[in-house]
């Protein structure tokens, strides 16, 4: 193979493999040749040069690839991926890293060294959370005290599920919004605002829709520095809210409806409090509009990083353990409300398997509605 390019085998040709698909044939990445694809089917239009499989192991094994994309459902995603580490074939997997941090650690836990294996956290690549990040990195806010996401708009129809067998089934993706839809969300909170030691959660399955598993979630965070947290989600909303607030001593902020808006307090809350003689007083305070309009092309940023990694040694920027966190905290979730207790983290992800293995012993996947659905992928990124 040539040394400078990365050959890609995509296994799964679904709605968002058609996206990272596209995103090579039109140049968006580079370094990069697609020559191999698979799927139980053969797509209807085939690629020039680019080899079909029906079997992963049989592309993986063909010499034509060495690095795969996977994007498959959730279930295989253990499957696919540890038969592609333990062949040093460098992985980049879809979200999540497996139906459960117990199964993402063991993936990690098997890459050889010199393998690159990387996650479609593709969310951590956006202009305002990077924004976000910054500011909380720098330490402007101060110690922070509360935060605070309302992410309901990621609002999904009957048939979004329906058209699919494994989709919001325990056996297929291990649970339904919180690791399908807002596990973005859980990452680039975690990734921002740090891991709670402690989680109180509340979920209604099959609030909205004819599934087995959660649709609408409530959640509540305890920190280390005694901050608290709360995370409220749902796919049977409409219209939704977007809201993310972080809250620290010295200033917050708050992004909403795409704005991103910085409040910094000209002394800090703790300090005006323990030294104003005025009863009703409130710190002095400027707000300034931060929000950063750059559009980008999130799944190609984390093509390109991936590629440069197995190429030229850059570092990955969503390297697969970090997408244990924020499983970590969804998995928390569901014991918690499961339970009807408070969990604690690092969460004890071998019991929190075998509460899932048992929620899998009585799931089936459904049968595939034959209703035709439109698909246009642009309006599932909220």
């Amino acid at each position: 193979m040539d040394a400078n390019i990365v050959k890609l085998g995509v296994i799964g040709l679904g709605n968002i493999a058609q996206q990272h698909i596209n995103n090579i044939l039109q140049g968006e990445v580079e370094n990069i040749q697609l020559t191999a694809v698979c799927s139980r089917q053969q797509p209807e239009n085939e690629l020039a040069g680019v080899q079909h499989f029906s079997s992963y192991q049989q592309l993986i094994d063909s010499g034509l690839v060495n690095a795969v994309l996977i994007a498959t459902p959730t279930m295989s995603h253990y499957e696919i991926a540890q038969y592609a580490l333990e062949k040093d074939i460098h992985v980049l997997l879809e979200k999540p890293i497996g139906l459960s941090a117990y199964e993402g650690e063991k993936l990690v836990a098997s890459t050889q060294p010199g393998t690159q294996f990387a996650l479609m956290l593709n969310q951590r690549t956006d202009a305002n959370y990077v924004k976000i990040k910054q500011i909380v990195d720098s330490g402007v806010l101060g110690a922070i005290t509360r935060t605070h996401w309302t992410m309901t708009n990621w609002f999904r129809p009957e048939i979004y599920f329906q058209a699919s067998d494994w989709r919001a089934t325990w056996k297929g993706e291990g649970g339904g919004a919180l690791v399908n839809q807002c596990i973005h969300n859980i990452d680039i909170f975690q990734w921002i605002c740090g891991v709670p030691v402690a989680i109180n959660g509340f979920c209604e399955f099959g609030k909205y829709h004819d599934i087995e598993v959660e649709d609408e979630v409530t959640a509540y965070f305890r920190y280390a520095n005694k901050a608290t947290g709360v995370f409220v989600a749902s796919t049977g909303e409409a219209p939704g809210v977007n809201r993310f607030d972080v809250i620290g001593d010295k200033g917050s902020l708050h992004f909403d409806s795409g704005k991103l808006i910085q409040k910094l307090n000209k002394q800090s809350t703790q300090t005006f409090s323990r030294n104003t003689t005025d009863m009703f007083g409130m710190p002095e305070v400027a707000t300034t509009d931060v929000t950063v309009n750059d559009k980008v092309n999130q799944h190609a940023i984390i093509l390109n990083n991936f590629v440069r990694a197995i190429l030229f040694g850059e570092p990955l920027m969503t390297p697969a353990h970090a997408g244990l966190a924020s499983l970590d905290i969804a998995n928390g979730i569901l014991m918690s409300s499961w339970t009807n207790q408070q969990v604690s983290l690092p969460l004890d992800r071998q019991a929190y398997q075998q509460q899932l293995e048992r929620k899998i012993a009585s799931s089936k996947l459904r049968i595939k509605s034959n209703i035709q659905a439109t698909v246009d992928m642009s309006k599932s990124y909220r």
